[in-house]
């Protein structure tokens, strides 16, 4: 093999090592790395794919602890449902290659969640997306910076819609938010989940010695080289220069690769199947030689190229989309390579199993590199940042909001013109969402999205959520509340909460106040999940979340899934009844010093002030407030469930009458209010386990028998008459055309054509 030459030192760092990492790969090799090792060993080691700050915080999780000092991660968490089914679930970043190519970045972050589900041999059955911007409203910022975001928003919604309607994947849920700190950095974390029958689970782990590998999919170009590198750095200004570190991706081509992939399983010829995602065919022989304790032997002579003269090195670290990588069982790969055939799809042996626990990669007959798989898996090594807690959070801890004078009724219309809050419509009605035919919930017609899948009466229930203002002003609350609000969100459409899958967001974890944000975070969404009993079960990690305009708010995102016994039984937030009472169900909150108002979007939006803490969850009562909806689901007894969240319970409400087309009459001033000495907590107050719900006068006894039997209090607040036209709280009337117009309108003003 051919040596370094003597630009090493120079070459490491501009790949993102350090020196002690290249020290370390000295050790390691017991010699000087070739080009194409150094690249392969900095791809495995950037933070994209190594995890170099985040794995001793994530041992927080039960699961993936149990996983890395076990067998390790599979490319997707799975569920058991009964049946004989289960649901695989994951969420991944794109938040640099969509900041540099909002269109291409967003349509191959989702064609990547894709393949993660389909190499588990589970077919996609839903698709979601959580998706962060700077302000998109004129005035809000300079006039330069809130057109880009208009135009990131526009360009990263046309390139998940363009992906995810051409592959047949529905998109059936998501949220979006803005906030000056994602101008500059914005976010777009999609999550996919699938179903798999349980006797049929791919493996990612490579094994049986002389076993053919073989690549299939789409050809190999220079697109995405050193991608993950780049993922794992902080944007500069010079965004045009990233651009070649963005794939292509091809939705058409992914489609027959899912069809040709999950046929090809079901032959039985198939040993192991990876995906070639971030690091492409680097990380795909790499893990999977490490997962299986075995070596390989790769001709890059063999894989199909779609430009000629390519490199060793580039074709090691093409980020190329649709491609896998496969082992089939010695003497059936040609059983492998006719069914992809059969769907136009490349299928080429390009190398074979060995004994280890090197993977030997030849080119034109040299061999450009040997390496022990584990020493890029395994060896990379970890790091963490002396914590340091910010002025910011004591400030918000002793935040006086008796300063704050109080708004009242006319503060809603306000709020539901927030592009926080107002209507997505503009959105997901890009997304199509009802292809395959499984679609039960639709987007913006409950908490979480409904799928009735083919082969069982049970329901899958799933959501994505997050807060960045709570999770920065005091993180470790806020990564309870993320967790609480993505399960209640599930058990508001009557399914029951069961596992999470999580994609966290964040600056640079070399600022202590950035890994101080880090570590309490994923602390609160731990305990959270385990006091839930929703274990994590797949994620990422995206650090380097900034911009020459700062960091972003730091941003955990929680995709929850839950499942209904019956499909059937599924609940909306818009009350189906003519006529009936609106109850808000809760529970007993402890003190809150800021009176539900402590990192609102009603402080934000209304006193451009973002200060104060939030309220912290009952995680206990959480669970009993699933169980009263799950019950009440099966039972009938419910007409509507919606969660209160940003906002607060006159947008929750408002929310319910919009979606509905009926007229609402409200009071607040006893019961649970009674506490509450401030008007605009009562009307606008985050507050936890919240939940308002309509129930038809037949049904009352019943739906007041189950909160108490779940131990949880029933304030009457109202009613909702379809033949009224009126949304009146305490004895103050506005006209619901006019809150419509401030919640539809809000978004498409700004980005509509």
């Amino acid at each position: 093999m051919s040596a370094m030459s003597a630009l090493a030192p120079e070459l490491h760092r501009s790949m993102g090592l350090t020196d002690f990492e290249y020290d370390l790969i000295l050790k390691l090799m017991g010699r000087t790395p070739t080009l194409t090792e150094l690249g392969m060993f900095a791809v495995m080691w950037s933070e994209h794919c190594g995890y170099k700050f985040s794995r001793p915080v994530l041992s927080y999780f039960k699961q993936y602890k149990e996983a890395i000092e076990g067998e390790g991660l599979e490319n997707a968490g799975i569920i058991d449902i009964g049946d004989g089914l289960g649901i695989t679930m994951k969420i991944e970043s794109h938040n640099h290659p969509s900041a540099v190519e909002p269109h291409q970045g967003a349509a191959t972050g989702v064609g990547g969640i894709i393949r993660d589900i389909f190499t588990m041999g589970a077919r996609p059955i839903a698709l979601g997306n959580s998706l962060r911007f700077g302000p998109i409203e004129p005035g809000s910022q300079p006039d330069s910076v809130v057109a880009r975001n208009q135009f990131l928003m526009k360009h990263v919604v046309e390139g998940i819609a363009h992906y995810g309607n051409c592959v047949g994947v529905p998109t059936v849920a998501g949220e979006v938010n803005f906030h000056p700190r994602y101008s500059g950095n914005p976010l777009v974390n999609a999550m996919c989940v699938g179903m798999v029958q349980l006797d049929s689970i791919a493996t990612a782990g490579a094994g049986g010695l002389g076993n053919p590998v073989i690549y299939l999919g789409s050809a190999t170009g220079k697109d995405g080289i050193h991608g993950a590198t780049f993922a794992s750095d902080a944007l500069d200004d010079d965004n045009e220069a990233s651009r070649p570190n963005v794939q292509i991706g091809d939705p058409f081509a992914e489609k027959l690769l899912i069809e040709a992939t999950l046929e090809a399983l079901q032959t039985g010829a198939i040993h192991s199947i990876q995906d070639m995602g971030a690091a492409g065919l680097t990380c795909s022989t790499i893990e999977m030689s490490s997962k299986g304790g075995v070596g390989m032997k790769v001709n890059l002579d063999l894989v199909p190229a779609r430009e000629r003269e390519m490199s060793a090195y580039e074709l090691m670290l093409s980020e190329s989309q649709e491609r896998m990588l496969a082992v089939a069982h010695r003497g059936r790969e040609q059983e492998v390579i006719q069914v992809f055939q059969k769907w136009g799809v490349h299928a080429v042996v390009i190398g074979e199993v060995t004994e280890g626990p090197n993977v030997e990669v030849y080119r034109e007959g040299k061999l450009e590199a040997s390496l022990d798989a584990t020493w890029l898996t395994d060896h990379c090594p970890t790091y963490t940042t002396p914590v340091e807690i910010p002025a910011y959070h004591q400030e918000a801890q002793n935040f006086d909001l008796s300063a704050v004078p109080e708004s009242g009724i006319e503060a809603l219309p306000v709020l539901l013109s927030s592009p926080n809050i107002a209507s997505k419509r503009w959105i997901f009605e890009q997304y199509d969402t009802q292809v395959q035919t499984q679609t039960l919930v639709l987007p913006g017609a409950g908490d979480a999205a409904v799928l009735a899948p083919r082969g069982t009466q049970k329901g899958i229930a799933f959501k994505i959520d997050g807060n960045g203002r709570q999770i920065y002003l005091d993180p470790y609350v806020g990564g309870q509340l993320a967790v609480a609000e993505a399960a209640r969100n599930v058990a508001c459409v009557g399914a029951r909460p069961r596992a999470i899958t999580d994609g966290l967001n964040y600056g640079s974890p070399k600022n202590p106040w950035v890994y101080w944000q880090f570590e309490r975070s994923v602390k609160g969404i731990a305990e959270a999940a385990e006091a839930l009993g929703t274990p994590v079960i797949s994620g990422n990690v995206s650090f380097y979340n900034e911009s020459e305009l700062g960091e972003i708010l730091p941003t955990p995102l929680i995709g929850m899934v839950g499942v209904l016994e019956n499909a059937d039984d599924r609940l909306g937030l818009a009350p189906r009844a003519d006529a009936g009472s609106l109850w808000l169900i809760s529970y007993d909150l402890a003190d809150h010093a800021h009176a539900g108002l402590g990192a609102s979007e009603y402080l934000s939006r209304i006193h451009d002030i973002e200060s104060g803490l939030p309220v912290p969850p009952d995680l206990a009562k959480e669970r009993d407030l699933h169980a009263f909806l799950v019950n009440c689901a099966g039972g009938g007894l419910l007409d509507a469930a919606h969660d209160i969240a940003e906002g607060g319970l006159l947008v929750c409400v408002a929310e319910m009458a919009l979606r509905g087309n009926v007229g609402v009459e409200v009071s607040l001033e006893s019961g649970v209010f009674s506490g509450l000495k401030r008007r605009d907590s009562r009307y606008f107050g985050e507050f936890p386990g919240w939940i308002v719900v309509a129930v038809e006068p037949i049904r009352e006894e019943s739906v007041r028998q189950e909160a108490a039997r779940c131990g949880l209090t029933v304030t009457s607040i109202g009613k909702f008459d379809r033949k009224s036209v009126d949304f009146q709280v305490d004895g103050i009337r506005l006209n619901l055309e006019d809150l419509a117009h401030a919640y539809e309108s809000a978004i498409p003003d700004h980005c509509g054509d």
